[in-house]
């Protein structure tokens, strides 16, 4: 049985910030507000998918120290901890898929647990730095995950100063730009974790519940591929036919011509042969 949550710094945390988007209903609003909104959603969003999943998770792709730190920074700007800890349990999460050690499996444990709670939870504070050793090498990151908290209150910062600078308003945009954005992106990848091993269709006969999902597909950026991803975890690309949008491979591929990533693994031959059932 997995331990209740608490009162943690965490916990408390995340109940304050689903309390302060609300806050969009008390200030006035403005397109330029909506705009913030979808531009902090989906860079951080991109951060994620490509940081936290692809890149840190899987090393679906290579990159130099630089751009790694600030794809590391960006993505840990969502407050979903720190990045070695994200890819690490996301290692694990591979390895026991849909089986009672997946530490959030909706099929194992429960779809609140598998979508919020094990987050929430002290169970899992921690990680095993020998599942991460290719990247817990680097000071800096070991750095960044460590204080983790440095990188969304800097965002903040920056975001407060942007709505002052611009005439939003500095509370305007924190409740936009942050809060509310930082919520969506909570529940859309975590979505990931919990819907798209319930909701969709299963291309490949994988040994958990993974499912395809087009609606979880469009708003993370493409990681609703979800039973593609299962069959081959270390491809870049997670959508496997023309009609499977990608977006994050797609930006992927112009920082490829930009020579800011390189090496982008490409699914196995043999993969290809199920792709076309």
């Amino acid at each position: 049985m997995r331990n209740p949550i608490k009162l943690t710094v965490v916990s408390v945390s995340f109940l304050l910030l689903h309390l302060a988007a609300l806050a969009v209903f008390w200030v006035p609003f403005s397109w330029g507000l909506v705009a913030l909104l979808a531009v902090t959603y989906l860079v951080r969003m991109f951060a994620i998918t490509a940081g936290y999943h692809r890149y840190f998770s899987h090393r679906a792709f290579r990159m130099g120290r630089v751009p790694q730190f600030l794809l590391a920074f960006l993505a840990q700007t969502s407050a979903q901890k720190g990045v070695l800890w994200w890819a690490a349990h996301h290692r694990d999460h591979h390895r026991h898929s849909d089986t009672p050690k997946d530490i959030h499996s909706p099929i194992a444990q429960s779809f609140w647990w598998s979508h919020v709670g094990w987050v929430l939870s002290d169970e899992f504070d921690t990680y095993n730095p020998k599942t991460i050793p290719d990247y817990g090498k680097y000071p800096e990151l070991v750095f960044l995950n460590r204080y983790h908290w440095i990188c969304p209150w800097i965002y903040g910062a920056g975001i407060f100063g942007f709505g002052l600078l611009s005439g939003l308003g500095g509370g305007a945009a924190l409740a936009w730009g942050l809060a509310l954005s930082t919520v969506l992106l909570f529940h859309a990848t975590f979505s990931i974790n919990s819907l798209a091993h319930l909701w969709g269709s299963r291309r490949f006969r994988t040994p958990d519940h993974s499912r395809n999902n087009p609606v979880l597909a469009l708003i993370t950026l493409g990681e609703g591929w979800h039973n593609n991803h299962h069959r081959f975890a270390a491809a870049c690309r997670q959508g496997f036919r023309w009609w499977e949008l990608d977006i994050t491979w797609l930006i992927l591929l112009g920082f490829r011509a930009l020579h800011i990533v390189r090496d982008m693994r490409p699914w196995p031959r043999d993969l290809r042969a199920e792709v076309g059932r």
